[in-house]
């Protein structure tokens, strides 16, 4: 059996990945589980164990799709609970810590190659090699996602939160007429209502109800698959309207943090259809801030195309956070 080892994990609504992270840098013995498969976080972790042949974990790191509130997470689009006190009963160890996931992936950026990103829109990215910078890191999985990372004077700060649950803020006719529709099913909407994957299927929903049209109701890969292939044109003005209003929050988040050196749009759907995004509103929603389109002008956006960022950020934090490497 191996040593005793750093066990990682990225758990959203859907998928929970597990690794090993590297002594050096990065992971190991990545395996992807369903989460409806499995009773608890637990049972996954046992079966991930079993699987690759690993003995008890000395240190656990997980990224979890919520906020992390004393010590434990509750998930929006999963059944299961992460519990410190939990995990530390079951595993006989105390180093265990819990992230958000898009705390996660904030933290795998300064270890991203240009290679790794693709550049949206104008201007071109910036160098995060010197002493301080400031980003955000946004983008739609199964929830929206959204944090900021710092660097001051050589030291990162991660600065978790749960921005994709503001008030969704129309800035068009448009927009406004999706609110209302929304309103019809929704108390409040939120920007995760229609930025996300369930939130690809709530404009498609939205638009058909706008145009006075009764369609089947798609979801979120028939959305985009027919968008994609122009087949069906209430399904692409649904994917233009999602990437503008990913743009409006994306620059609004800007703002909030004072992300000057960047924006990085990260999450699986904006991954798997990087051309939808580029030819997309998104620039021009990020940009329209009235009196602030010239500083926003000057903030760079890239799409990470990394495909497990969040393992490599939980892999940073197993590493530096917990052991001091």
């Amino acid at each position: 059996m191996p040593e005793a080892s750093h066990l990682i994990g990225d758990i959203g609504g859907t998928n929970a990945r597990f690794a090993l992270a590297d002594e050096a840098a990065g992971y190991r013995d990545e395996q992807i589980l369903q989460c409806a498969d499995f009773e608890s976080s637990i049972t996954a972790i046992r079966h991930y164990l079993e699987l690759i042949q690993a003995s008890a974990p000395d240190v656990i790191c997980l990224a979890a799709a919520g906020p992390v509130v004393d010590g434990r997470v509750s998930f929006t689009n999963n059944h299961w609970v992460l519990d410190v006190a939990e995990l530390t009963s079951e595993f006989g160890i105390d180093e265990i810590v819990l992230i958000n996931d898009f705390e996660a992936i904030a933290w795998s950026i300064p270890d991203l190659s240009a290679e790794d990103c693709l550049t949206i829109g104008l201007p071109a990215p910036r160098s995060l090699d010197g002493p301080d910078f400031s980003i955000a890191v946004a983008g739609p999985g199964t929830g929206l996602g959204a944090v900021g990372l710092k660097k001051l004077g050589g030291q990162l700060v991660a600065i978790p939160g749960e921005a994709s649950h503001s008030g969704f803020a129309p800035e068009n006719q448009v927009q406004i007429e999706i609110l209302k529709a929304m309103r019809e099913r929704f108390a409040r909407v939120s920007f995760e209502r229609l930025v996300s994957g369930p939130g690809i299927e709530n404009l498609y929903w939205a638009l058909c109800r706008v145009h006075g049209e009764h369609r089947q109701q798609l979801g979120a890969a028939d959305v985009f698959a027919r968008a994609a292939d122009g087949s069906d044109p209430r399904a692409a003005e649904a994917v233009q309207v999602f990437f503008e209003i990913l743009g409006q929050f994306a620059g609004d988040l800007a703002l909030t943090l004072n992300a000057h050196d960047g924006v990085f749009i990260a999450g699986g759907i904006a991954r798997r259809y990087p051309e939808l995004l580029e030819n997309s509103r998104f620039r021009n929603g990020f940009e329209s801030k009235g009196r602030y389109r010239p500083q926003m002008e000057r903030i760079p956006t890239q799409l990470v195309m990394y495909d497990h960022p969040g393992l490599l950020g939980a892999s940073f934090c197993a590493r530096q956070q917990l052991t001091g490497r």
